[in-house]
């Protein structure tokens, strides 16, 4: 049976990959949610505005939307799929994303309740990278003796041996 750990890990990741593949998804296309999408555009355009670096590297706000959600789809995906150490990456992309989007939300102003869900989000993909970056507990598996492999130690040989000094 599977670790409460593994189930964890498997739970947050194929959440957190569909929440950001949906996200990115209405960031690219106005398929899904045509309020939704115009929403984001305007907040994108916002967030450029607010940050006059952008303009001078060359990147409008169309730019910085598609790019944004084409990296939410893509590490959604493998959070989602994908096995092994790719879940950890994008999931540190993901969180890079998160709190470049709380970023944007505080230079521009907008109140908690526009940002709430990127903070419920970024707080969710680090314990997910904790738990997944932890080592795996070791103290369950036995350990044999050097001499005896097929005996059990009794409870007095593991017993601390000499007198105990109490103040």
């Amino acid at each position: 049976m599977a670790s409460p750990r593994t189930i964890t890990i498997v739970a947050l990741s194929v959440a957190l990959g569909l929440f950001f593949v949906f996200m990115g998804t209405i960031k690219l296309t106005p398929r899904l949610s045509k309020d939704a999408y115009s929403e984001m555009k305007r907040a994108y355009k916002s967030y450029v505005r607010a940050l006059p670096l952008l303009k001078k590297m060359g990147i409008n706000s169309i730019l910085l939307r598609k790019s944004i959600g084409a990296l939410e789809v893509a590490c959604g995906i493998v959070m989602t799929l994908v096995p092994g150490r790719p879940k950890d990456v994008a999931n540190f992309f993901l969180l890079l994303l998160v709190l470049a989007v709380l970023f944007f939300h505080q230079l521009v102003g907008d109140p908690l309740k526009r940002y709430a869900h990127a903070l419920v989000f970024g707080i969710l993909l680090t314990c997910r990278l904790l738990i997944a970056r932890k080592p795996e507990d070791r103290s369950s598996e036995k350990k044999p003796l050097p001499g005896n492999a097929d005996e059990q130690p009794s409870l007095y040989e593991k017993a601390p041996q000499g007198k105990v000094k109490v103040s």
